[in-house]
């Protein structure tokens, strides 16, 4: 499953996929599963798990200032606090986006 459009609408992304289906997610939600390392974490050999301190969310953290594609399978925003690091697969996004709309 791909994406052939993606648009930010408001509070939510709006994502067409190659199915003819279509998925919201809200920014907020797309930006606090946000997978990246310094997020989410990372595990070394001995499972031991290695993360940034937690710190709050300001408003800008969920305003999408631009989403770029990586490679074929997967996209990048940037939001406007300036955190871009979070690559999210094509199949990271649809199970975001079908748990939403659950």
């Amino acid at each position: 499953m791909r994406p052939v459009d993606m648009q930010p609408v408001g509070a939510e992304l709006a994502i067409k996929w190659d199915d003819g289906t279509e998925s919201f997610v809200r920014l907020e939600a797309l930006r606090r599963a946000c997978p990246c390392a310094g997020c989410k974490g990372e595990v070394d050999i001995m499972g031991n798990l290695y993360k940034n301190p937690d710190k709050p969310y300001t408003p800008s953290a969920f305003q999408l200032t631009r989403l770029g594609m990586v490679g074929g399978y997967g996209v990048q925003p940037l939001w406007a606090d300036g955190h871009g690091t979070g690559i999210y697969a094509f199949d990271y996004l649809k199970r975001l986006a079908d748990a939403a709309a659950n």
